[in-house]
């Protein structure tokens, strides 16, 4: 079938609507002879053809489709075939956007992605019900209850796993090492992210975890550190930066993270093909630990702003970096308000760390790389060997060998070992503090 002029032009126009109400609110400095331009470099026997086929659906399919409906499934197959992260938010969908940003939101608790037409889990968030259902960074979901989650995009699939609270999904899942699918039920909840918890490790050194960046994290964590050094009686002499399964968030509170560790210079910029995605945030005096070694660990699950904080400090050799290779996402998505109440969302600029490093598709290795392992105590033998201190008649030190053991080594010892066996990554962090400590890198 072919289309009349005027009902091309008809739905030229529609497209160009859209077109300009978001460039409208983000491009406004763009001058209008290269608007001229680009009108004047529009496809249109591609468009033609996009025309004929919505004539052709309106005409002889099965049953009848609103306009609203094709059109914004066009919108939605345009974003789609771009990147896996720019999307068409409903309005709905960008109330929720906005609402996870400030740290309370309903449904899972997972940051996910697509890959190879799956749902692709980034990470889970801490104390969530994914979490602790058991979800873990990489784990692929191929069925959301009974439905497939193979011919969805992300947004349906994040819409059936968003839910009311208390109500049950369960997910089938492929993860790595396992021989078959696993089915994983999780109870939807209110999600409040704490994004910052702190506590002290040992005497002298401190530990922060930071779950997800908020609006509000760069402040927390200023918070989170003056709590450690008033509870330590001095200043720390080494922290522990967590961003394992931190799946990212607002970039102001990665820069703001990176920045309360670093004195002077680069922290990240960007570079994309508009002159408003090229942007460049720089450090500010004052480190926060005032020079005091800082080890941070990172995962597969460490993305997007985890990678920039990781990044700028490994670039200024501020930190080290401990764990292993991170995500990659290093890409930028700028939310762009359509005048219908809903929103795009459009990867708009890549990141860079300060050597000029791209994070996309590549990650930040760790400066020391860390096998994922599980310790465990062993058992005392009944025969334990035989120390010096043992044998008869043994020489005494001269020091009072049998000085009892300063107050609260035992309970330091007990932590210890708690800490071997829970967390191997966290042991290493802090034994290699301690050296940094002994070297006199304070």
């Amino acid at each position: 079938m072919v289309m009349s002029k005027n009902v091309m032009v008809l739905m030229l126009g529609c497209l160009l609507g859209i077109s300009i109400s978001i460039g409208g609110s983000v491009f406004a400095d763009k001058e209008n002879s290269q608007v001229e331009k680009d009108i004047q470099s529009l496809p249109f026997e591609e468009l033609r053809t996009f025309t004929e086929v919505f004539g052709r659906i309106k005409r002889d399919y099965v049953e009848l489709v609103s306009d609203k409906k094709l059109l914004e499934g066009a919108i939605r197959g345009m974003l789609a075939e771009l990147d896996p992260h720019s999307a068409y938010l409903e309005t709905e969908q960008y109330q929720e956007l906005k609402e996870g940003t400030t740290g309370q939101f309903g449904g899972l608790g997972i940051e996910v992605s697509m890959e190879d037409g799956f749902v692709k889990v980034v990470a889970p968030i801490d104390d969530t019900p994914a979490q602790r259902a058991g979800m873990k960074a990489g784990d692929l979901i191929v069925r959301l209850d009974e439905k497939p989650v193979k011919g969805m995009n992300l947004m349906d699939a994040v819409k059936i796993m968003r839910g009311e609270p208390g109500s049950d999904i369960l997910l089938t899942v492929i993860r790595e090492g396992e021989e078959a699918p696993l089915k994983i039920k999780i109870t939807r909840a209110i999600i409040k992210v704490k994004s910052v918890k702190s506590r002290l490790l040992e005497e002298d050194f401190g530990y922060l975890r930071i779950s997800s960046f908020q609006s509000r994290t760069g402040e927390n964590l200023l918070e989170a550190v003056a709590d450690l050094t008033k509870e330590n009686g001095k200043d720390l002499n080494g922290l522990v930066l967590d961003l394992r399964n931190n799946p990212g968030g607002v970039l102001n509170a990665a820069v703001e993270v990176s920045d309360a560790f670093l004195q002077s210079g680069l922290i990240v910029y960007t570079e994309g093909r508009i002159k408003n995605s090229e942007m460049r945030f720089n450090a500010a005096p004052d480190d926060v630990l005032e020079g005091a070694p800082v080890v941070v660990l990172i995962n597969a699950g460490s993305a997007s702003a985890s990678e920039i904080v990781a990044g700028a400090l490994q670039d200024h050799k501020r930190a080290i970096i401990m764990g292993e290779k991170s995500f990659g996402k290093g890409s930028v998505q700028t939310i762009l308000p359509t005048s219908n109440g809903a929103a795009v969302k459009l990867t708009t600029a890549r990141y860079y760390t300060p050597s000029g490093r791209s994070i996309q598709a590549e990650g930040i290795e760790p400066d020391i790389e860390l096998a994922r392992v599980k310790l465990e105590s062993l058992e005392k033998s009944a025969f334990e060997p035989i120390k010096e201190a043992d044998l008869s008649k043994h020489l005494s030190n001269g020091n009072g060998e049998h000085e009892s053991k300063p107050e609260g080594d035992d309970k330091d010892m007990a932590k210890k070992d708690k800490l071997d066996i829970k967390d191997y990554a966290l042991h290493e962090a802090l034994n290699l503090l301690k050296g940094l400590s002994i070297l006199g890198q304070r």
